[in-house]
């Protein structure tokens, strides 16, 4: 049996070898493993940390960018390549190479640095095992790559059927501008290159917020994109990363799919990529790339980060009516806090040049890697210099926006807090008061579980459909696209509608703004009428960050013991003068009324007889350790009591949730880490 030179154990005439030559002769390059110190594929939808140990530099094994592959360094600012001059060049590329990558036992070159470690089950990388959903990741802020073998090559006819759906198909890739956000996409056009994209659309800089990368992926008919944020989680060299997937619809990927490509990540063992192609992420306009293979020209156009977002607003809202509110004699005064994310670039623009605001209504415009060193998630803990500035009573109105531009808070004057769930609530009561919903109607309107009941007094006064999903905005993408859905929120300060298919925070500011216009209310004012006419769901959320994670999970387990007793449904929990009787224990489960797929274990519920709410979930999103947060919902109508303080009013339900869940014991914690 004659074995292939340096292939020891491979026979010459193995089908692996003989699709590995195929291969060769496409002029397909493949990127070997630079040492990634036990680090194996990412899963989709979630972010990772890991340590670099330098890149492979010699060849027959092409190297890493060398910020991807040692992480402390970004590379000097875009526009390096050799297509410097206008639109629409054409750039001849190198001729792509195909290599396959060494594996463990076949006889490593010297020079190419490569780990053993071919799985995640073997390299037992931080990553391995994670569930697909979350953003955050973490431990130098430094993305997860691997480098193997190609999974058993499909047959030729299906390779050219997917060949020619990749040669016309178009993918759109922005990110938040963290820590290694433009070594990432400069990476990605490389990837897309060898594998035969026809098209990708990216953001000037490498800059799109995720309510922009919806808005293109719609508008141009995409068939997906890639948005590298971490959301509102901290970023920097030791910060966390994040690359999230989105579908053709523009919303992020469902499970369906984030699990299909999580198990195909396992198994591959060579990956394609065109090292040496240089695009300039600087200059607006289109670049074409010859790559001497059997490919159309690739093209990458760099687009305008806000204009087509912009327009999409201009369809929904009336600019006139709140270029007058912000702008004209007696104007609201607005204080806009960015926090260093994405969206200070589409605040500048929009509500500051096109709608007037001054110049100094919006602060920390400019995006940076580590958000200042700030965790950019927009709360009365992490943007409390913004409810500072409310405090003083100098602003009618104030919002912050989380890294991504997906996420708002919302403040009124003198500092008064708007709830998440009360938010929703209120620009569902007031919806017409947005053009966009005049022309449309209303189909229906929806919100995540733990979101408190407001919405549903909405809905349920106006005749109007509610749905109540698990947590996360793929659930909403669903009813949407199935019409059923308008208006959505979530109470992770996550609000939305059937525009795109994400959340959207300068959305939802845009939405209150256009209320105000109407109403000629304070902010204030509008919550205060909400309460008189539906009554007050007192809300509040308790996030332990970073818990231990053996801790988390046995606490919730216990409980989840507990609550399923027999005996515990119409039990009475107690606390001071107050008591409370459980009718209904379970872990949510959700049947989707549209594809008809079941979501179950999305949080513990106790729901109590009169109508108050204790849950608890794990949260996926963060790096370190596991965020446990409880959610305490309680409605009241009487008018003598609904301006009272939530924590006052619910300190009953907060007092017998601790004691059931034994949670300060269970994990070492005195308090919450932050209080919604």
């Amino acid at each position: 049996m004659r074995r292939r030179p340096g292939r020891p154990g491979l026979p010459h005439h193995h089908p692996r070898g003989a699709a590995s030559r195929r291969r060769a002769e496409r002029g397909r390059a493949v990127l070997k493993g630079a040492e990634r110190g036990r680090m194996g594929p990412a899963r989709p939808g979630c972010a990772f940390k890991g340590r670099g140990s330098g890149p492979c530099r010699a060849e027959p094994c092409r190297a890493l960018p060398a910020p991807l592959a040692a992480g402390p360094e970004l590379p000097a600012a875009a526009g390096h390549g050799a297509h410097r001059d206008g639109e629409d060049q054409g750039v001849r590329g190198p001729k792509a190479r195909h290599q396959r990558a060494p594996q463990a036992g076949l006889g490593l070159p010297e020079q190419c640095p490569l780990r053993r470690e071919l799985h995640p089950e073997r390299a037992g990388h931080p990553a391995a095992g994670r569930a697909p959903g979350g953003h955050a990741g973490g431990g130098g802020g430094r993305p997860l790559l691997h480098a193997g073998r190609h999974p058993p090559h499909r047959p030729h006819r299906r390779r050219q059927r997917d060949l020619r759906d990749r040669q016309g198909a178009s993918m759109v890739v922005g990110g938040d501008g963290r820590y290694l956000n433009k070594s990432a996409v400069e990476l990605i056009v490389q990837m897309a290159a060898a594998n035969g994209i026809g098209r990708l659309v990216i953001g000037q800089n490498g800059i799109l917020s995720t309510p922009a990368v919806s808005c293109i992926i719609r508008k141009i008919k995409a068939i997906g994109g890639i948005i590298l944020t971490a959301s509102h989680n901290p970023g920097g060299p030791n910060g966390d990363f994040g690359i999230k997937f989105n579908t053709a619809n523009g919303g992020p990927a469902p499970e369906g799919v984030t699990d299909k490509i999580f198990q195909i990540s396992k198994k591959i063992e060579e990956y394609a990529i065109c090292p040496d192609l240089q695009v300039d992420l600087g200059t607006i306009g289109k670049q074409q790339f010859d790559l001497e293979n059997k490919f159309k020209p690739f093209t990458v156009e760099i687009v305008d980060s806000v204009e087509a977002y912009a327009n999409m607003l201009r369809n929904i809202f009336d600019f006139n009516a709140l270029k007058e509110l912000l702008s004209g004699k007696n104007h609201l005064k607005i204080r806009i806090d960015a926090m260093h994310g994405v969206v200070g670039p589409y605040v500048k623009k929009i509500l500051c040049e096109e709608l007037g605001a001054p110049a100094n209504s919006a602060v920390n415009c400019t995006p940076l890697e580590d958000f200042g060193g700030h965790h950019p998630d927009p709360n009365l803990t992490y943007a409390a210099d913004l409810v500072q500035t409310m405090k003083t009573g100098e602003y009618d109105f104030g919002a912050a926006f989380d890294g991504d531009g997906d996420r708002n808070m919302i403040l009124g004057k003198h500092g008064f807090f708007v709830n998440p769930s009360d938010s929703v609530a209120v620009i569902a009561a007031n919806i017409f008061s947005i053009p966009y919903f005049q022309q449309t109607g209303v189909r229906g309107f929806a919100r995540s579980m733990p979101t408190s009941g407001a919405l549903d007094r909405v809905a349920h006064a106006t005749k109007i459909a509610l749905y109540e999903t698990p947590t996360g905005w793929k659930f909403f993408g669903n009813l949407m696209d199935a019409n059923k859905l308008s208006l959505c929120g979530e109470e992770s300060f996550g609000t939305g509608s059937d525009h795109i298919r994400e959340k959207d925070g300068l959305w939802a500011v845009l939405a209150w703004l256009s209320i105000l216009a109407t109403r000629k209310q304070s902010v204030e004012d509008i919550m205060k009428d909400h309460w008189q006419k539906y009554g007050r769901n007192f809300f509040t959320r308790y996030d332990y960050e970073e818990v231990d994670a053996d801790a988390a999970n046995k606490m919730m387990k216990d409980l989840e013991t507990t609550m399923f007793d027999r005996s515990f449904v119409g039990k009475q929990l107690s606390s001071g003068d107050k008591v409370y009787t459980v009718e209904k224990a379970d872990n949510f489960e959700y049947n989707d009324p549209v594809d008809g797929s079941v979501s179950r274990n999305q949080g513990l519920r106790l729901i109590f007889s009169d109508g108050s709410r204790i849950i608890f979930r794990l949260s996926g999103t963060g790096s370190a350790g596991a965020t446990v947060r409880l959610y305490i919902d309680s409605y009241e109508k009487d008018a003598q009591k609904i301006y009272e303080d939530p924590q006052v009013m619910l300190a009953p339900l907060i007092s017998i949730a601790l004691k059931l869940s034994q949670l300060h014991e269970r994990t070492g914690r005195t308090g919450p880490t932050v209080i919604t």
